[in-house]
């Protein structure tokens, strides 16, 4: 459905729930490149009194690998899944993630050459796969898109598309398996799942948590959606989640 008309999501949503909150462009703000991003500095806090408040149903759902987000946020005693659900990290845990296929490295090589002569284009290696970000140069779009379909294909890897960005990674999980996967916790089961998130990746979350009982909240401008409500933006998101940890306190 369209988000034109979807309202934001009230306080009382947060009671009961079991809270999953995607990073880049829904708790911190999208930057041209992936580590130019600004972290509030209150934003490790309010995470660990968030945590507290939901008695440890909280977990970070992101498309960055979960090393990679933890220089970022501190959040050891947070749940968290990174690479767009194939790793998994339940609090204090181990990271648990699939071997790497041999094909990627192939694929990064190629990928890494093709942004060496491509003005604009930025590489991020993940984890587990690799990004080309085409935010510094959108002309570029239909050539980037059309270079990985082709890489995709020869290694036998899966394209994730997001904002101003295309990812080649395995196949195996999405940031819906991801939901479900911590829904199976006894911490989280017995809760209502709110899934938080701005991109395109985070659709398969919004379809997973509103089958489970719960539902998605889109950040950002309107779009065709899953979300059954929406945030203008990351300041609507901490000021939300700020003014619940205040009503709780």
């Amino acid at each position: 459905m369209s988000s034109s008309y979807l309202p934001p999501p009230p306080l009382s949503l947060l009671e009961g729930a079991a809270l999953f909150l995607d990073f880049d462009g829904t708790l911190v703000e999208l930057a041209d490149t992936p580590d130019a991003i600004t972290v509030p500095e209150t934003l490790g806090p309010l995470l660990g009194q968030l945590s507290e408040r939901l008695d440890g149903r909280l977990a970070l759902v992101s498309g960055r690998g979960i090393s990679d987000l933890e220089k970022y946020v501190n959040c050891a005693s947070i749940a968290m899944s990174g690479s767009h659900g194939l790793e998994l990290r339940a609090p204090g845990g181990e990271i648990v993630a699939p071997p790497l296929p041999p094909a990627l490295i192939d694929a990064v090589k190629a990928i890494q050459d093709f942004a060496a002569v491509a003005e604009g284009i930025i590489v991020e290696n993940k984890s587990m796969g690799v990004a080309l970000h085409y935010r510094k140069a959108p002309d570029m779009e239909a050539n980037v898109l059309s270079f990985m379909r082709g890489v995709a294909e020869k290694a036998g890897l899966a394209v994730q598309h997001g904002k101003m960005m295309t990812e080649l990674r395995p196949h195996g999980a999405d940031k819906g398996d991801a939901v479900r996967a911590f829904m199976t916790e006894p911490k989280f089961m017995s809760a209502r799942p709110i899934f938080v998130g701005d991109d395109l990746t985070d659709e398969a979350a919004f379809v997973a948590a509103a089958a489970l009982g719960g539902g998605g909240a889109l950040v950002g401008p309107p779009r065709e959606t899953a979300a059954l409500w929406r945030f203008d933006g990351v300041a609507a998101v901490a000021r939300w989640l700020t003014d619940f940890v205040e009503e709780t306190a």
